[in-house]
């Protein structure tokens, strides 16, 4: 697993040790970013929220890619230490924040002092209906406004709904068995564009 673009490209990413970790393939994350940079041309300024951050894979590519910082959410010690570890030798720690914490109760805490976030990535275990609760609390968040994207990835076999509230999907893509779920805010229920 590696840095794949910007300014930390090529480096490579510490994950622990154990199964319950699953990092996102680099085929899904470069189509991921292909898929992003196309909708929301450059990454420069933007502020990225990483649910179930794992390694912090996802949130260090976007810091590489031009993000201002970006905030890690995961309920395991040794993810959030590997999340320390890999800010450390992209040299984002500055640029990066560690909540170890459940994802619903560290939600609801960034809610009470963080501005929206332009990016949020969702990477829960799959099958476990972390991906629906957690969209669900984003549909009511202050932590998402008009101008942010929530990408959500799940297996593909999974049957996860397309709007959960003011949440509403605007593209779907499958690889092999992961499923990447894109959605903004849609107050009228129209997909945007």
């Amino acid at each position: 697993m590696r840095v794949i673009a910007g300014e930390a490209r090529g480096r490579q990413l510490f994950a622990p040790k154990t199964m319950r970790v699953r990092p996102t393939s680099d085929r899904v994350k470069e189509a991921l970013f292909s898929i992003l940079l196309s909708r929301l041309g450059d990454l420069g300024g933007m502020r990225v929220l990483d649910v179930f951050a794992g390694t912090g894979n996802l949130g260090i590519e976007a810091l590489s890619r031009g993000a201002d910082c970006a905030v890690f959410i995961d309920a395991h010690r040794e993810s959030a230490e590997a999340i320390r570890k890999n800010l450390e030798t992209t040299r984002f720690t500055e640029k990066g924040k560690v909540v170890t914490q459940e994802a619903a109760a560290a939600l609801k805490w960034l809610a009470r002092g963080e501005k929206p976030f332009h990016l949020v990535f969702l990477d829960p275990p799959y099958g476990e209906g972390h991906t629906e609760r957690v969209l669900e609390l984003l549909s009511s968040s202050p932590l998402i406004d008009a101008g942010s994207t929530v990408v959500a990835e799940f297996a593909a076999k999974e049957e996860i709904p397309r709007s959960f509230g003011r949440l509403t999907e605007i593209e779907r893509r499958v690889y092999g068995d992961t499923a990447l779920s894109f959605l903004t805010i849609s107050d009228r229920g129209e997909t945007c564009p």
